[in-house]
Parts: structure tokens; C-alpha cells; sequence
């Protein structure tokens, strides 16, 4: 019986907040039958690395970023998921501010990218469909984990937190009741700062309290609107 054999990759779904929408990282791909096309940033497992060591190098090689935290999304193996080969790959997600970073294309690709997540060009194989299952995981983490440290300035404005809630949900929330429930729950402390260099009556500055911020992350909790 023969053994078996196929390739392993990962692919990572980094999100962004900029400008009030959630965007995501794609890359342009320089080499083989996808050059030219779009898709998400991702690399071959290498055999003296994990899985977690890849797409934490993945993410690295792109932004510069390290030790953010990488959530394993999901594994896709459909047969014909790639052309000619059997490539299974291992997806996994991660938040950073997309502001805050500068983009680095990979070896063999053209270029690199921040686009709102609901208006990408076509992906190349199944990006699109591990884009979506990202995206509906993100949307189920604002609701049950405070998810604004990694894609929010140290200070930022009530406003912007409802922003980041209305990109990620793709809504329209009300900001009477919005602001009423974030303030429920302890999560946010006042600077006693305000805005500086706008144009407009300058808004207050809240930070993350972070143990509450930590406390909330571990036992969660449910954000209706």
C-alpha cells in the first residue's frame, strides 16, 4: 500500500482596523499559477517548525509584528482545494492595528495590502471561504471578548470603539445604548484626556482597564445590541 502524501501549509487571516473599517492583509502572489493574483498571506511548514512558529513567521515576515496573539482558525482539506496538488492547510487569525505597521510582501510575492474585508478582489484556491469562517469567528468574539486592545490606539475615543464594533458586526448601533453597556461593564478608564489637533469639539480618551480587560477575555461574557 502506498503511503499516503500531501503538503502542509498555513495561512493567515490577519484583520485590521483603520479609518473606521476592518480590514484584512492580502498578498499578491509573484510566482507560479497564481501570480498576479490576490490571496492571504501564508507559507509552507517547515520541518523544524510548529504550526504556531509558521503562521507567527508569517505574520512577522508582513508586518513586523511579534508575540501577537494567533488564533488557530480552522483546517481546510477539501480534495480539490488546490490545482494539481494535495495541500492541506491550517488557517489562523489575528488582530493588529493596520495603522500601526509597515507591510512587507513575502520573498515571492508583488505586493502587499490593507482592504476592508467586504470589498477584497477574488482570492486565489478557498481564501475566500477561510476570509468568511475568519470573519464570522471575529464577529462571535466581539460579542462574548473584548477584542479592541490589538486593533485600537492605547487611547481612543468612545466613538471609535463604536466604530470598531459597527465594522466588525456590520450594523449600525445605537450610541446612547452602545455607550450605556461598555460603561456597564467596567472595561474602560477615563484618561482625562481629550482629543487633540481636531477640527470638531474634542472627545474624550478612555484606556482598556487591562485586568478587567483580562478577567472578561478568559470568562466572557454576552454583548447584545
Amino acid at each position: 500500500m502506498d503511503t499516503p502524501k500531501h503538503a502542509l501549509t498555513v495561512d493567515n487571516v490577519i484583520f485590521g482596523f483603520d479609518d473606521g473599517e476592518l480590514k484584512v492583509l492580502i498578498v499578491k502572489h509573484g510566482e507560479g499559477e497564481s501570480r498576479g493574483r490576490w490571496g492571504l498571506p501564508g507559507d509552507w511548514l517547515k520541518l523544524e517548525e510548529t504550526l504556531e512558529q509558521a503562521a507567527s513567521r508569517v505574520l512577522q515576515d508582513r508586518t513586523g509584528v511579534r508575540d501577537i496573539f494567533l488564533e488557530q482558525l480552522h483546517v481546510f482539506s477539501d480534495l480539490d482545494r488546490h490545482p494539481g496538488d494535495r495541500i492541506i492547510t491550517v488557517a489562523f487569525f489575528a488582530l493588529v492595528r493596520s495603522d500601526a505597521h509597515a507591510l512587507s510582501a513575502g520573498k515571492t510575492e508583488m505586493d502587499a495590502q490593507w482592504v476592508n474585508v467586504r470589498d477584497t478582489p477574488e482570492l486565489i484556491f478557498d481564501h475566500q471561504r477561510i476570509l468568511s469562517a475568519a470573519l464570522m469567528r471575529v464577529k462571535h468574539k466581539v460579542r462574548h471578548e473584548p477584542i479592541g486592545f490589538n486593533l485600537l490606539p492605547e487611547k481612543f475615543t468612545l466613538l471609535e470603539l463604536q466604530r470598531l464594533y459597527e465594522a466588525v458586526l456590520n450594523i449600525t448601533l445605537d450610541k446612547p445604548n452602545f455607550r450605556r453597556k461598555m460603561m456597564k461593564m467596567n472595561l474602560l478608564v477615563s484618561t482625562d484626556e481629550k482629543q487633540s489637533g481636531v477640527s470638531y469639539r474634542a472627545a474624550n480618551l478612555y484606556r482598556f482597564d487591562l485586568k478587567v480587560y483580562k478577567e472578561l477575555t478568559e470568562q466572557g461574557f454576552v454583548f447584545e445590541v
